[in-house]
């Protein structure tokens, strides 16, 4: 997967939670982005895996965003790096 496949999925997922967020206050409902990150949270944590395995990292590193702070930038750091030509998990998406 590219770089711009995943972030373009963090992007629109953001600016949809964004609008519930909205429709939550503004009629007092206060279930709808709830339930949109429940339906949302496998696809991100597989999306984020991939992303990971095409840096040459496994899956396993996204358990740093634990960390306060530090995890979270050496993540961002981690899957805005471009893909490596030669990894155990595949070949490089650009190539294909």
């Amino acid at each position: 997967m590219r770089r711009e496949t995943y972030w373009m999925f963090a992007l629109f997922s953001f600016v949809i939670s964004i609008v519930l967020a909205i429709i939550d206050t503004t009629t007092g409902i206060g279930f709808l982005g709830f339930i949109y990150s429940i339906a949302v949270f496998l696809p991100s944590v597989g999306l984020a895996v991939r992303r990971l395995h095409d840096t040459g990292k496994s899956g396993w590193w996204l358990l740093i965003s634990l960390l306060p702070l530090i995890g979270l930038i050496v993540l961002i750091v981690f899957m805005a790096s471009d893909s490596h030509d030669e990894n155990s998990y595949g070949p490089n998406p650009k190539a294909s």
